[in-house]
Parts: structure tokens; C-alpha cells; sequence
């Protein structure tokens, strides 16, 4: 009996031994294990874990089928792993160019992987120049460029209040042709802002099919957010037209009801937007998760047809009797519109008496009316205002829909540059439960990858590039406000760019990981 048993016990240990060896071994620079897995497009996490090899994802699934010798492991217990987040609406390119903030922080340490720049109408000019830049300097996180339709006007036609001709359209598509070869994602509208709002819808279709031969997009500032002069459901049926005209996909930023005047027009253009998709167009919108908007002062308040040729020539109008009034008539108007003088609060200008304080106030203090105040702050140069006008309601309502992705339109001055995607997830999904992890998660990756028309990121996926984040469900927030918008987020504890770590344990460890990401007329 005792020799049975260990005969038995001798081919126990051999069939171990048979399956151990039978192993698939792989070898990995880095291995994250025991983290509730979020891939992108998934509603519920896995536990599995994931292998990364150089810049690419090598390996997901159990442990138990193969033998992984890693050089670098990762613990994330009670972690969320999820791909690293897209955000298709910064301008983070004014930090990129520095090398001092090259890092960019206030989005990595949001969980921002790879960021959109050129938006809102104003690029780099031209982007050959700043790739090169970038590849050169380095930079902390992936960037894809968009063609600025206002930069090309100025090129062209400069900053005055004119109807472009064909001749000065042939002019901007030979730029925008440069523009797409050097690997631009699309073109970028600002009819919101001069000089793009001079233009007229056929100058931007026009422009616009160029791009559809790149399979490219077309992202843009509605012509009107509120009720300054087309009207807030005018201008997306502007963009609807524009993008059916062009042939190609619209993506509208920072989508919103902006101002007493439109309030609750959110169920409406939710309803104009399913019309379109139903009808096979294709249209997507971004979304901050705040309710105060931030731009230049000039631009929330100044009548366009005032700037028209730029700062000198607003002043030289304002200083002429025959314009003064009209114009200081029309200011008034927009500080209604956006909600009175209390609801402005200068963010940043060079003469800091005025920052941290509401036009009202400085107003106050000058013991002059509202609107001959913008235009003493605009005296000290460029001036920038947030501008609390929206509600909740459409806020929510724009949030709950699949089409709606996480967009920051990052910028100095407004918290939103630094506390964005965290404070979705900690307000909208944490607290008010408005979206679920899974939507909120989804809906700041995959999705946005794909309404960029960006392949090999997004999910995390065998074979897909590795851009992986790690963020504490517990901690993870916002931590950035109105007295002070300089502050990075909390809570997420690794950020993994292209293969490389950059933050570890929450803490900025250097590197430069981040990639110029180009793309071409032939795109596989």
C-alpha cells in the first residue's frame, strides 16, 4: 500500500509538472494585477490582469494560463484601471510649446493621456513647426492636432470683418491641404469668435469637404451658444448642414445652453441631434462638467463688428463719439445676456487688482457703469472671465447621452483645465449617480477615440497602444475652484503613457512620454 502511494504521488507531481511546463511564458516590462479592469467599451469590470511590453498591451487575461516574468509589477487592489482618457477639447498647446510645463500636469494628473489642441478655430501655424517642437522637446502627454479655420482666415485674409472670395477660399485650402498633410486629425471652427464669425456657412463647407478626402472631422464652436446673433438652435442646425454639405463627422464643443435666453433648449437640441443621427450623420458633442463657461472678456461681451481688425481698432471706435454709444448699448446687452455683471468674475488679466472679482465689483469700485468697465479692464490687456450661465438641468440632460463624450476646453483661470474628468466622476457619478463608472469611463475613452478617428487607443485592447490609468474609486476628485484654479487633481495613483510610467503613487515621477499623433490621407 505504501509503494501505491507513492507511485501515485510521483505521477501526481508529474502531471503539475507536465501543465507548468505546457505554460505559454511571456516576458513584460510592466504587469498590473488585482485591479477591477474598465476596457472602454464594457459596462462591467474584469478581473484580469494586463502585460505591457515597450508601448503596446502584450497580454490580458488570467494569470493561471501562462507564466509572466515582469520586470516591473503594479498592485491595483481596489483600484480602477481604465484606459488613459482623451480629451478632444484643450488648449494645452500653450503649455506643450514651453518647456517648463511641457509636462503637462494639469491634464495627466487628471488622467489625461493624449489631449486635442487647435480647437475653437485657432491652431499653431504651421504644424509641421510644432511637431518638430514636440518630438524634439518632449511632452508629457500623446497630441493630436486640429487645423484652426480662423487661423487660416487670418493668413489669408487677416483679422477684418469680410466676406471671403474664391480666390481667398483657393488661398485657405492650399494652407489646409499643408495642414492635413503634416498630419492634422481635422479642421476647427470658432464662429463664436472673430475672425471666424465674419465668415459665412459656404466659406466653412468649402473648406470643410477638403478635410472629408482625409476622412477627417469637423469639430467646432457653434456660430452662437446663446442668443447673441443667430441664435442657439440656428447654430446647430448650421453645424448639421455643414458637416452633411462637407460629407464628414461633426463634433460640436462644449455643448451647453449658455444664458438665461436658452436655458432648457437642451431637450430640444437633444431631439434636432438624434434626428440627424437617425438620418445617418454623423454628430457628436463634447461637454465640461461645470456651470460656469470661461473665455476672453472681449469675446463674452464686445460686439464683433466693435474688434473688428483687432484690439487697436475696437478702441479706436470706442474713443469715437459716433460708435462709443452704440457699442457701450450693446455691451450692456451681452452682460445681461450672460446674467448680469455678478455672474462675470475675472479670472486673469495683467493688472491683478481685478482677478478674483466680479465686473459688478469692479464697477463698483471704478464708480463706473458695467459695461464702460469692460472696457477700462480691456485697457490692461487681454482679459480673461467666467461666466456662471448655465442650469443643471441641461447640464444633466446633455450628460446622460451616448453621443456626449468628457471635454475639458481646458484654459488658465478656470478650474476646468485641472479638475475636469475627476470631478465628472466625483460629482456626476459618485454623488448625484447622473451616470454610471462604466458610461463615464467609456464615454472619456473609446468613444472619443473613435469620434476623433484615433485607432490603437481608447480600450485597452491586445495590440492597442499602452495608455492606462489607475485612479482610487475612494479618493479620486477635483480639487481646482474659482478662488483658486491651479490645483492638480487627487486620487489617481499611476498613469502610464505609451508603455512608460509618469505618474506613480500619484506623484509626477519626470519623463517625457508622450507622442505627436498624425494622421494621413491613406489611414489604415
Amino acid at each position: 500500500m505504501k509503494h501505491f502511494k507513492i507511485k501515485y504521488c510521483y505521477l501526481f507531481i508529474a502531471i503539475l509538472s507536465f501543465y507548468a511546463c505546457g505554460k505559454k511564458e511571456i516576458s513584460v516590462d510592466l504587469l498590473i494585477r488585482n485591479g477591477m479592469v474598465y476596457n472602454g467599451i464594457d459596462t462591467i469590470a474584469s478581473n484580469v490582469s494586463i502585460g505591457i511590453q515597450n508601448d503596446k498591451i502584450v497580454f490580458i487575461g488570467s494569470e493561471d494560463t501562462v507564466d509572466i516574468v515582469s520586470t516591473q509589477n503594479i498592485d491595483a487592489k481596489g483600484m480602477v484601471v481604465s484606459p488613459g482618457f482623451i480629451d478632444p477639447h484643450t488648449h494645452a498647446d500653450r503649455d506643450l510649446v514651453k518647456k517648463d510645463k511641457a509636462h503637462n500636469l494639469p491634464f495627466l494628473m487628471q488622467g489625461v493621456t493624449t489631449v486635442v489642441v487647435g480647437n475653437d478655430g485657432e491652431s499653431f501655424y504651421p504644424i509641421s513647426k510644432y511637431n518638430d517642437l514636440y518630438e524634439k522637446q518632449g511632452i508629457g502627454t500623446n497630441v493630436i492636432q486640429l487645423v484652426g479655420h480662423g487661423t487660416l482666415r487670418n493668413q489669408v485674409m487677416g483679422k477684418g470683418d469680410k466676406k471671403a472670395t474664391l480666390a481667398d477660399i483657393e488661398q485657405m485650402k492650399t494652407l489646409l491641404k499643408q495642414e492635413m498633410e503634416s498630419g492634422a486629425f481635422g479642421i476647427s471652427t470658432g464662429l463664436f469668435y472673430a475672425p471666424g464669425s465674419y465668415s459665412n456657412t459656404e466659406e466653412v463647407v468649402a473648406l470643410t469637404k477638403l478635410v472629408g478626402e482625409y476622412r477627417g472631422i469637423y469639430d467646432t464652436h457653434l456660430r452662437d451658444e446663446s442668443s447673441y446673433t443667430i441664435g442657439l438652435i440656428p447654430a446647430i442646425e448650421e453645424a448639421i448642414e455643414i458637416g452633411a454639405k462637407a460629407q464628414v463627422p461633426i463634433h460640436i464643443s462644449h455643448i451647453k445652453c449658455l444664458g438665461v435666453d436658452v436655458w432648457s433648449k437642451s431637450k430640444e437640441i437633444i431631439r434636432m441631434v438624434q434626428k440627424a443621427r437617425m438620418s445617418g450623420i454623423e454628430i457628436t458633442a463634447n461637454q465640461y462638467p461645470y456651470d460656469a463657461s470661461a473665455t476672453g472678456l472681449k469675446s463674452a461681451v464686445v460686439p464683433r463688428w466693435a474688434e473688428s481688425g483687432g484690439l487697436d481698432s475696437l478702441f479706436l471706435r470706442y474713443n469715437n463719439p459716433t460708435h462709443r454709444k452704440k457699442i457701450l448699448e450693446e455691451t450692456r446687452k451681452n452682460i445681461k445676456r450672460r446674467g448680469g455683471a455678478n455672474k462675470l468674475l475675472i479670472v486673469k488679466t495683467d493688472d491683478q487688482k481685478f482677478v478674483n472679482k466680479n465686473l459688478l465689483q469692479i464697477s463698483k469700485e471704478l464708480q463706473m457703469l458695467p459695461e464702460e468697465t469692460v472696457f477700462e479692464i480691456l485697457k490692461t490687456g487681454y482679459a480673461r472671465v467666467a461666466s456662471f450661465n448655465m442650469n443643471h438641468r441641461d447640464i444633466t440632460n446633455f450628460m446622460k447621452e451616448p453621443w456626449v463624450v468628457t471635454g475639458s476646453d481646458g484654459n488658465t483661470g478656470h478650474p476646468r483645465k485641472y479638475g475636469s474628468f475627476p470631478r465628472k466622476y466625483h460629482k456626476y457619478v459618485k454623488q448625484d449617480k447622473i451616470i454610471s463608472l462604466s458610461q463615464f469611463i467609456n464615454n472619456s475613452t473609446s468613444k472619443t477615440a473613435s469620434i476623433v478617428k484615433l485607432s490603437g487607443r481608447g480600450t485597452i485592447k491586445k495590440g492597442f497602444y499602452a495608455d492606462i490609468i489607475i485612479f482610487d474609486p475612494e479618493t479620486f476628485k477635483d480639487i481646482a475652484d474659482y478662488a483658486n484654479a491651479f490645483q492638480y487633481a487627487e486620487g489617481l495613483k499611476y498613469s502610464i503613457v505609451n508603455g512608460k510610467i509618469a505618474v506613480k503613487q500619484g506623484m509626477y515621477i519626470q519623463g517625457l512620454h508622450g507622442k505627436v499623433l498624425k494622421k494621413h490621407k491613406i489611414n489604415p
